[in-house]
């Protein structure tokens, strides 16, 4: 997976007509780092990477998510989808609570906007690391064993 996602960043960054160092520049990485993902020599970077990869080359983060194997086909196209069951207080999201200009406080401290996309980033490598490890850990159905 590393290899083959390593392989889709040179292609969109030489799409984009980035050098490796303009691609860092942009996302706030370094350049040996972009280096070693495109040869392999990385695994798949963390989603908080992702999404600065994302941005810094105009390209979706789903999209991103989708090439780095942290999204199945299924996942990404029912993404946003709520289940009819679900209460108002099951449909609040974090990420547009802490997108939203209004004021957000932990352990009773407010938080400005460098503090809330450092939140932002965190939760969402907790998340997709957790959906990696759910995806290994779930056991496999044996049909023989019924």
């Amino acid at each position: 997976m590393a290899e083959e996602f390593g392989y889709y960043l040179r292609q969109l960054r030489e799409g984009k007509g980035l050098t490796i160092n303009q691609l860092a520049a942009l996302a706030g990485i370094s350049g040996a780092q972009i280096s070693r993902i495109e040869n392999g020599l990385r695994g798949v970077p963390k989603p908080a990477t992702l999404r600065k990869i994302a941005e810094a080359t105009d390209v979706s983060y789903e999209e991103l998510m989708g090439h780095a194997g942290y999204l199945t086909e299924t996942e990404s196209s029912t993404e946003g989808a709520v289940p009819a069951w679900a209460t108002s207080k099951d449909k609040r999201d974090f990420r547009q609570m802490l997108e939203d200009d209004g004021e957000l406080m932990f352990d009773g401290i407010p938080l400005n906007k460098e503090d809330k996309q450092r939140i932002k980033d965190v939760l969402t490598g907790l998340f997709w690391e957790a959906k990696q490890m759910n995806k290994r850990t779930k056991p496999k159905h044996d049909p023989g064993k019924e």
